[in-house]
């Protein structure tokens, strides 16, 4: 008998999570035989007892270019809170984790693979200490995971914002203004410094709090993209605690 695994995405979706699914699915399959059993809208889908897919190489096959996740996610479904009704009206969070690892075992899972954000990480973890076996892929498009050089999804961010700062260059030239872009990043600014970069933006202020803060990040932690028509200068501004560095690039 072939042993069986289990997938499951959360948080919102993200550039690359179809990918992550088919990656697991051909590999589980190909090279050791396994059933891949997919789990419907995170965590919540696995409390909820919800029809589960059965993924193979042939309902993966096309998944690399479709974005979002043919699993659906949950984006603030926890079993460690789950909310509850209570008989007046107001809700109650309560633990029912013990029932996600129920469900697990009901399924025969041998092992679950959980793709997400900080909240499903912090999920996972704790299922994990509760005795789960959980493999974690970090889903994030803002590139701030450690040790590695490129997270799913921070390439096609970095497209988008730059394909967008594209089209305000012309609008910028035309009623001589400076357009001011705002762009994702959390606690990093790297979708701000590359997309900057590679739109030709006249200053990308990124505040970058892993690298350049030592006692920790302001409220806003994202980036601004400054462009202006008609000028041929790309500034850099990387702000320390007390300290401002300004570099140039012609």
């Amino acid at each position: 008998m072939s042993k069986a695994i289990g997938i499951l995405t959360g948080g919102g979706d993200a550039p690359g999570l179809n990918a992550v699914i088919r990656a697991a699915v051909l590999t589980a399959t190909r090279r050791y035989g396994w059933e891949v059993i997919g789990i419907r809208e995170g965590f919540d889908g696995l409390l909820a007892r919800l029809p589960i897919i059965s993924l193979d190489e042939a309902n993966v096959r096309d998944l690399l270019a479709r974005g979002g996740t043919i699993l659906g996610a949950a984006n603030r479904g926890s079993p460690f809170a789950r909310p509850v009704e209570q008989a007046d009206g107001t809700v109650e969070y309560i633990d029912v984790s013990h029932e996600a690892l129920a469900r697990m075992n009901e399924l025969g899972l041998e092992a679950l693979i959980v793709a997400g954000g900080d909240g499903t990480m912090a999920i996972a973890q704790k299922l994990v200490d509760m005795g789960a076996h959980i493999v974690g892929v970090p889903k994030t498009i803002d590139n701030d995971l450690s040790q590695t050089d490129v997270t799913f999804g921070f390439d096609t961010a970095i497209t988008t914002a730059t394909e967008a700062l594209e089209k305000l260059q012309t609008t910028a030239e035309s009623h001589h203004r400076v357009m001011v872009m705002e762009v994702m990043g959390r606690d990093a600014g790297w979708i701000a410094l590359n997309a900057g970069v590679a739109g030709g933006a006249d200053a990308a202020r990124s505040l970058v709090s892993h690298l350049l803060w030592r006692d920790g990040c302001p409220t806003d932690c994202g980036g601004t993209l400054g462009l202006h028509g008609g000028i041929a200068r790309y500034t850099v501004h990387l702000r320390t605690d007390d300290i401002s560095h300004q570099h140039e690039v012609r």
